[in-house]
């Protein structure tokens, strides 16, 4: 059942594959993209399809980063606090030490 599961795995990768070849394959004409200010950029329409997707999963990147960076210091100050706890709590349990 493993290598069945890996062989699916495998061919579900190369299906993938190929359908991105084919795709760029057939999206080798090329197109002109309009910047600003009269600027104009010439190239394959597969690399201006991958430019848009790499400049989208780059902005998206970006737009996550402070709420990340929020949540690693929220959890950061957590384990803090239940370390502090754990502490305060061991030490309510001891006995004190008689002299």
């Amino acid at each position: 059942m493993n290598q069945l599961t890996w062989l699916l795995k495998w061919i579900l990768r190369a299906a993938i594959f190929f359908a991105l070849l084919a795709f760029a394959l057939n999206n080798q004409q090329a197109v002109t993209v309009h910047l600003l200010f009269g600027h104009e950029w010439t190239a394959p329409l597969v690399l201006v399809v991958l430019a848009a997707f790499a400049l989208g999963l780059t902005a998206g990147v970006l737009a996550m980063l402070p709420r990340w960076f929020k949540q690693r210091r929220a959890a950061r100050e957590a384990r803090r606090q239940g370390a502090a706890d754990s502490q305060l709590a061991l030490s309510t349990l001891q006995p004190p030490h008689e002299p």
